[in-house]
């Protein structure tokens, strides 16, 4: 796939509309080349996310590292489960669909802060703001280093990312625009001070502190918590916003995700609701867990092979400092999911 088209490639999945991720299709490299020409033609934009595109072509190639960030990250957390992130339409308003808009988000905002403090883009830097002394817990110290201009992050996916679902008021783009924003707070929350000490022999009588994002892992494990606990909800009278649809549940912060429809089982190939089914999918015969074979297969049992793989064993540390093993011929039985017989699920195919 030539620069061009990675970049069309992965500014159109933001737009989200039709959401397949790949690591081959989220890949960005090379130069910006025209600006103007390349965003006309990314399919699904709306005319702000354009204007953005070609006043920032250099930020797109930091969205495009974004996307393969957060596409990684959800198929990490959905690794056990029937949906594994490979497949979701637009329109959906299930909870994955509620996930897939957070953490999407999130990995914008992760990409342009990164992108600022690495001097990659001309419109931001490091956090102007973190300058002259200050003072924690610990007492006082000095800004330095290069603090995440975690704002600018946050505004620019919000205007970007946001642009397409505020140009419709329906219950989905109010749920799109709340996940969107649970997404980009979830970066935020893991935003931590460092600091180095200065001082004869190592004491602390000085400090130089920044701020800095965390691991983005952390950020996915947040959202994959509240992906867990997600709250159901139902327009309001006025169509204006949002209200549980059990009232026996609590009204979601500004942290939580919300959706809208029970999500399907995910058991067989469905197209029009975004679904692979879990055909093929490995299962682990000895789990009880949404990878288990009973769960996973959706009671339709699994096939068995039995295959040979070279592992590392018998490793021995030498003095100093390596550690050396034996290549062993291991042999180990796969299940993978058998595929639904019916007729039903062949015309849905």
């Amino acid at each position: 796939m030539q620069p061009e088209e990675q970049l069309l490639r992965g500014a159109s999945l933001l737009a989200l509309p039709g959401f397949s991720p790949g690591v081959n299709n989220c890949r960005y490299m090379g130069a910006v080349g025209s600006s103007r020409v390349m965003c006309d033609n990314v399919p699904g934009l709306v005319s702000r996310q354009r204007q953005l595109c070609r006043r920032h072509p250099e930020a797109m190639l930091s969205i495009g590292r974004g996307v393969a960030a957060w596409t990684a990250e959800c198929q990490h957390q959905f690794r056990r489960h029937r949906w594994d992130c490979n497949a979701l339409e637009r329109g959906q308003r299930s909870r994955e669909s509620a996930f897939v808009h957070a953490i999407s988000s999130a990995g914008v905002v992760f990409a342009i802060t990164r992108a600022c403090s690495q001097g990659e883009l001309k419109s931001c830097s490091c956090d102007p703001k973190k300058k002259g002394s200050a003072k924690d817990s610990k007492g006082h110290f000095d800004w330095g280093g290069c603090s995440d201009n975690i704002d600018y992050g946050i505004k620019f996916a919000r205007a970007f990312v946001d642009a397409k679902e505020r140009k419709g008021k329906d219950a989905r783009a109010l749920m799109n625009l709340h996940n969107n924003r649970a997404g980009r707070k979830a970066v935020k929350r893991f935003l931590k001070q460092e600091c180095k000490c200065h001082g004869v022999s190592g004491s602390c009588t000085l400090r130089t502190c920044w701020l800095a994002m965390a691991d983005f892992r952390r950020t996915g494990d947040y959202l994959w918590k509240k992906y867990n606990g997600a709250i159901q909800v139902v327009m309001n009278q006025d169509g204006t916003g949002f209200t549980v649809a059990n009232k026996k549940f609590k009204k979601p912060t500004k942290n939580d995700l919300v959706y809208f429809e029970s999500s399907p089982d995910y058991c067989i190939r469905d197209r029009d609701v975004g679904s692979l089914g879990t055909a093929g999918r490995v299962c682990n015969q000895t789990s009880r867990g949404m990878d288990s074979c009973e769960v996973m297969c959706c009671g339709r049992g699994y096939d068995t092979a039995r295959v040979s793989r070279v592992t590392k064993c018998e490793c021995k540390f030498h003095w100093c400092c390596a550690v050396r093993c034996q290549d062993c011929l291991e042999v180990v039985d796969i299940h993978t999911c058998k595929a639904p017989k019916s007729p039903a699920w062949m015309a849905r195919t």
